[in-house]
């Protein structure tokens, strides 16, 4: 488990400041991330924007099952099963394009 020190803290502080829109949780996941060195995981275009301004690499979803899909980790069948379910969601914001190209990507690589 990862913890941030007391500047960790005030870093984190300052982000909700900058931006007050920006939960506690997420302005705490930029500090652990600039601080340690971390990607961070996210969707939240406020959170992206706050992370880009901070030098943080961030990437969202599509990105991890990019990575998955190209180490070879998780099987083609499975990954367009998780991408499925999580399109079919009422609340999937992920743009359908993007979605799509991997779909067909996944289904052209299953066994």
């Amino acid at each position: 488990m990862e913890e941030l020190d007391a500047d960790g803290v005030k870093l984190a502080l300052s982000y909700g400041q900058r931006a007050p829109k920006l939960s506690l949780p997420d302005a705490f996941a930029l500090a652990l991330a600039k601080s340690a060195g971390f990607v961070l995981l996210t969707g939240d275009a406020l959170l992206r924007d706050l992370a880009t301004g901070e030098k943080v690499e961030c990437h969202g979803v599509l990105w991890v099952l990019d990575q998955m899909f190209s180490e070879g980790v998780v099987q083609p069948e499975d990954l367009h099963a998780g991408l499925s379910a999580i399109a079919r969601h009422p609340r999937c914001r992920l743009p359908k394009d993007e979605i799509a190209s991997r779909l067909a990507r996944f289904e052209r690589h299953r066994k």
